[in-house]
């Protein structure tokens, strides 16, 4: 009964300050971070018990599925050359830093669990920061190459987590053993990936039932990170691989029922496992910091805002020296215009990508899945400094950068993009063709009456127009009851044939993911309500 309660008190907590997010306009994780930090101060809260290796099972594979699935395949590969320089690159880099300056502050931790520390806090998270980007309409690289930097971060990120805590728990390491272990978990997890991905996509296909679709869909990152991990390969590459295909085929596997559910089901799923995670370490704080009482509450602070300071620093450091790289590379070479397009960056789109570096629940969870103990029956060395640090680095710069990125954006005067605007003209334009002629061959088919043809053709050059689904013309039922079968039919057919020619157009590139989801989901909508 008692867990019970503080389940349910975390709920209310987590449903108030996403209230409270939302009415002050501006990304959760910041209020989530704020709640579980004055959480912790909270007398007499239990430390809700849990088992370690259970967060990263239960949290990582769905929220980093459901990001696979909304990477843009034709921007990430544009992009592919600056986002691996920010997410290997500079996660490596970072690592290294931050363990040696925790090293540095405390010269009797072990290199192995500062390094822990290091690829902890390396993965930036790109929620916060793509919240914030999206609502500006600043250039789509930016946020193309932030989505894929969290992307590809979070997998190199936690793949260095586990060489480090492996390394803490042997007390050995060797750099030759470990990169030929690094390939063969890199590429084994992305093998398991993509031949997952394509049978759940042939199971799909003959399911026939929404609930048991959108079920599949919530299993396929699970299925996907513990298949790979029962063998000993990266369950985290294995489940980006999955979502990366997966997202490529549900356009036309899907239907617009399941779309419409599963796109609720699954926000809400990542909320809740985001409200669970920073309420954890909330209830954990007062026993963390009670349990470091050799160190002075100062000195803790001083310590979490230095590496904090150093994981900012070496990002603004890294990004300058890599565009210049990526510049250099593209120039070089023969390359798409996209990509070379994508190689220059200007100066304040640099700073804001530099100011990016929010870090998350990625970090948050690889922190609480630390070993408690090692083989031996010790404590993890400074797993509780680590947890503490963790959270210091998250709550600083999700409420630093995070509350700041607005203005920073607003003073170098970043330009709009235009680009998504002219892509959705394309679109419509194509489908308003698609949906006439489907209209014509549909009535001659029906025998339909020249005034319904004409009233049905009307409500989609209007929609066009007006770039907005009309729930109301979708339902009228004002025509006599033989035209309204007949009007049905004429819609039908003209929402399949504006799908078809959206995939269409999205399939030879003339349009983006991010067009070719918003307009679908525009057609969701409006096949589900006739």
């Amino acid at each position: 009964m008692e867990l019970l309660q503080l389940l349910l008190f975390i709920l209310f907590c987590s449903v108030a300050l996403g209230w409270v997010a939302r009415r002050f306009q501006f990304p959760y994780p910041i209020a989530l971070v704020i709640g579980g930090g004055v959480l912790g101060f909270v007398p007499k809260l239990p430390e809700l018990p849990f088992d370690p290796e259970l967060i990263l099972i239960l949290v990582l594979p769905p929220i980093l599925y459901q990001a696979a699935l909304l990477t843009s395949w034709r921007d990430f590969k544009a992009n592919l050359r600056p986002i691996g320089l920010l997410a290997i690159g500079l996660v490596i880099v970072t690592t290294l830093a931050v363990g040696a300056t925790l090293k540095l502050l405390v010269p009797d931790i072990p290199w192995a669990a500062a390094f822990v520390l290091g690829a902890i806090v390396s993965p930036p998270d790109a929620v916060a920061a793509t919240a914030i980007l999206s609502r500006l309409s600043i250039p789509r690289r930016v946020v193309t190459i932030l989505e894929g930097e969290s992307l590809v971060n979070d997998a190199s990120g936690l793949v260095i987590y586990k060489f480090a805590v492996a390394a803490v728990l042997t007390g050995t390491f060797s750099l030759t053993d470990a990169s030929a272990q690094f390939a063969l978990l890199s590429f084994g997890g992305i093998g398991v990936g993509v031949a997952l991905s394509f049978l759940f996509i042939t199971i799909h296909k003959h399911l026939g039932d929404t609930m048991i679709e959108v079920l599949t869909t919530l299993a396929v990152p699970y299925v996907a990170y513990i298949a790979a991990e029962s063998i000993h390969v990266s369950g985290v590459l294995a489940v980006v691989a999955a979502g990366l295909i997966r997202g490529r085929y549900s356009p036309a596997i899907v239907s617009a029922e399941m779309r419409i559910i599963a796109r609720s089901v699954w926000n809400m799923f990542v909320f809740l496992l985001n409200s669970l995670v920073f309420m954890l370490i909330g209830l954990q704080l007062s026993g963390i910091v009670g349990r470091l009482g050799t160190s002075s509450i100062t000195n803790l602070a001083l310590y979490g805002l230095l590496v904090t300071a150093v994981a900012i620093s070496v990002r603004f450091l890294w990004i300058h020296p890599a565009a210049w790289l990526s510049r250099a590379l593209a120039g070089g070479g023969a390359q798409s215009s996209s990509a070379r397009a994508a190689a220059h960056i200007p100066e304040s789109e640099l700073v804001i990508m530099s100011w990016c570096g929010m870090r998350g629940i990625v970090s948050l969870a690889a922190a609480l899945a630390l070993p408690v103990t090692l083989p031996g029956g010790d404590p993890f060395p400074y797993r509780d400094l680590i947890i503490f640090l963790t959270f210091v680095v998250i709550a600083v710069t999700l409420i630093l950068q995070g509350l700041t990125l607005s203005p920073l954006i607003r003073f170098l005067k970043v330009g709009h993009d235009w680009s998504t605007h002219d892509e959705h003209q394309i679109a419509r334009a194509a489908l308003g063709t698609a949906a006439a002629t489907a209209i014509d061959t549909a009535a001659k088919e029906a025998g339909a009456d020249a005034d319904i043809v004409a009233r049905i053709r009307a409500e989609f050059a209007d929609k066009i127009v007006q770039s907005t689904p009309d729930p109301d013309a979708l339902n009228d039922t004002t025509v006599m009851e033989p035209g309204v079968a007949i009007a049905r039919r004429l819609r039908r057919a003209a929402i399949t044939a504006e799908r078809q020619e959206l995939l269409r157009i999205w399939r030879d590139n003339l349009v983006s993911d991010e067009v070719l989801h918003h307009i679908e989901e525009e057609l969701d909508y409006q096949e589900s309500h006739i």
